[in-house]
């Protein structure tokens, strides 16, 4: 599996050690790497198919002071799709609005037959870029039906009818930042913690320091704003269990790349 970081905080904060630490666990996820750091409405895009400890890009990058209020970073075990730049994450794409859509994605698609008609439409070839296409495209749709953008509220409840949907037989760690709110979801557990460090939200695959660390809420869409919880979704209890099956396709996918 991919290794997912993120911050959200009411304030700026330092995080370079936090992502040298995060960055350093490419030992175990050589595919990539890939952060986001967002300004308002806008992103600053970083990535690279190299594994991480070895870019000399990103330690000249971790050398000069990374401060941020919102963030996602990212490192790959690549099991669908080449290593090339197209598919590292973090994946943005704009919605019919104008709004800045990103998005990092740790687990499998296994089957969801409804991100089909996106193969020929994104970049890269990976089902985490697949996710981000059919999620925009169902804002667009919704916008279009009410003459008007969505509320953030309107997001979050149309998010979570989908990706709860979207999780039957399927490992969804998510990590999706709109421009206003981060959403955070998973369903595979141990695979996603929190912590709070006074108005900053942490959020790792594994705990990152020797800070509080506590298990995300599990099967559960949540989301975010100035380092707080603002939005609560459906428990929707559809928890990914790794079987025979899936682990079988995954070796055979890998084995093509």
């Amino acid at each position: 599996m991919c290794e997912l970081f993120g911050v959200s905080s009411a304030r700026k904060i330092e995080v370079n050690d936090l992502l040298k630490e995060f960055f350093s666990h490419s030992v175990r996820h050589p595919n990539g790497w890939g952060m986001a750091v967002f300004y308002e409405n806008s992103v600053s895009l970083e990535k690279e198919p190299v594994q991480a400890i070895k870019s000399t890009y990103l330690k000249e990058r971790l050398q000069q002071k990374i401060a941020v209020r919102n963030m996602i970073a990212h490192i790959r075990l690549a099991t669908r799709g080449v290593m090339e730049y197209v598919n590292c994450h973090p994946f943005v794409l704009r919605d019919n609005g104008g709004r800045c859509w990103t998005l990092a994605h740790n687990g499998t698609v296994f089957d969801y037959p409804r991100h089909n008609p996106y193969l020929h439409q994104q970049e890269g070839r990976t089902d985490s870029e697949r996710i981000l296409w059919f999620l925009v495209d169902q804002v667009n749709q919704r916008q279009l039906e009410l003459g008007r953008a969505l509320t953030k509220e309107e997001r979050f409840d149309l998010l979570d009818e989908l990706i709860g949907d979207m999780t039957k037989g399927n490992k969804l760690n998510l990590l999706i930042y709109d421009g206003e709110l981060l959403y955070v979801h998973t369903n595979y557990a141990n695979s996603l913690y929190y912590s709070q460090r006074e108005d900053a939200l942490l959020f790792a695959t594994t705990p990152l320091d020797r800070g509080s660390w506590n298990a995300h809420p599990f099967t559960t869409l949540c989301a975010y704003q100035d380092g707080h919880r603002l939005l609560l979704g459906t428990d929707h209890g559809h928890e990914y269990r790794d079987n025979e099956k899936d682990l079988h396709m995954l070796y055979v996918d890998y084995a093509a790349l």
